[in-house]
């Protein structure tokens, strides 16, 4: 059973919906990568509206194109394993905002899963 508690890292991995890598969602990469690397856990949130570098206003709302929303990959784990797993982005065609930041973990305790 995994446990995490006190000083971590959250990685955020900010994406289009529409990114793809090898004919599948980039986001879906991300998390495999993420749960084949053993990381605690990892969660993708999908954004309805928002704007990047093109300064392109994207949006889920009637009347408006509803392609290329962002999308944010977040996984949080101890600093040296977030630092390890970056490395798993370096291929990847990521061209939106990638962040680190310190926080604190004030309660994470893993499912446990049943012995085979």
């Amino acid at each position: 059973m995994m446990r995490l508690h006190g000083r971590a890292l959250r990685l955020t991995i900010i994406v289009d919906d529409t990114d793809t890598w090898q004919h599948k969602p980039l986001f879906t990469e991300i998390v495999h990568r993420a749960h084949a690397f053993g990381l605690a856990g990892a969660t993708v949130f999908r954004g309805v509206e928002g704007f990047g570098e093109t300064s392109v206003v994207h949006t889920t709302r009637l009347l408006s194109m509803a392609d290329d929303l962002p999308t944010a990959v977040v996984i949080v784990d101890e600093e040296d394993r977030i630092r390890a797993f970056m490395s798993q982005l370096e291929e990847l065609p990521v061209s939106g905002l990638i962040t680190v930041q310190e926080v604190e973990v004030v309660h994470y305790k893993g499912r446990e899963t049943a012995a085979p």
